[in-house]
């Protein structure tokens, strides 16, 4: 378990990582994430640590509010998801109520498009 530097919160996970799978799945994010657990980072990516028999919705809100950085990987299609823009929304509460930090990426698109 990660722990915080600035305080004795205790992190699940030390990065969340949000993206729209078809867009980034096999290609970005999975190089992101095996460079993380690579050096020690505990990463969150739901295909890899989403618990069988769980609900999706009520185990990935729980990861965000258990993580301690959320990578968002915003992508052409992120947008088009209701799924991803509920993660957002979560990722931005958390943001406001858990001291969240939030890392914006955009893969293959211009920021301005968001």
């Amino acid at each position: 378990m990660a722990s915080s530097s600035s305080s004795s919160q205790t992190w699940s996970h030390d990065v969340f990582l949000s993206f729209k799978g078809e867009d980034t799945h096999k290609t970005f994010v999975d190089h992101l994430y095996s460079v993380l657990v690579l050096q020690g980072i505990g990463t969150y990516k739901d295909v890899e640590t989403l618990p069988c028999g769980e609900l999706i919705n009520t185990s990935l809100m729980k990861a965000i509010e258990e993580s301690h950085i959320a990578d968002i990987i915003f992508s052409i299609n992120y947008a088009d998801s209701s799924w991803c823009l509920d993660e957002v929304a979560h990722i931005m509460k958390c943001k406001d109520t858990n001291g969240l930090i939030v890392m914006p990426i955009f893969y293959d698109m211009d920021q301005s498009t968001v």
